[in-house]
């Protein structure tokens, strides 16, 4: 895995709580708890805006794109 090196500030009471994860062996070490913090926080994030996204669809509009879709390939199908 390609990784860099940066520096964060972090409240010490976060601090606290995140080395009793790491003492308590949930965590290797604070740099893969942030590290997966992180990488779960983004994942949250781009899911949240894909289902905004998703929101704004009018399903009404959405079905009849997808009727039209269907009825120019109907030829197209074998019989049954």
């Amino acid at each position: 895995m390609d990784t860099s090196k940066v520096a964060i500030s972090i409240n010490k009471e976060t601090l606290k709580r995140l080395d009793e994860l790491v003492k308590d062996e949930v965590f290797p070490n604070r740099s893969r708890a942030i590290q997966q913090a992180v990488e779960e926080k983004l994942n949250r994030m781009k899911q949240t805006r894909l289902a905004e996204q998703c929101a704004k669809l009018d399903p009404v509009d959405e079905q009849s794109l997808a009727d039209e879709g269907l009825l120019l390939e109907l030829d197209k199908w074998p019989a049954y």
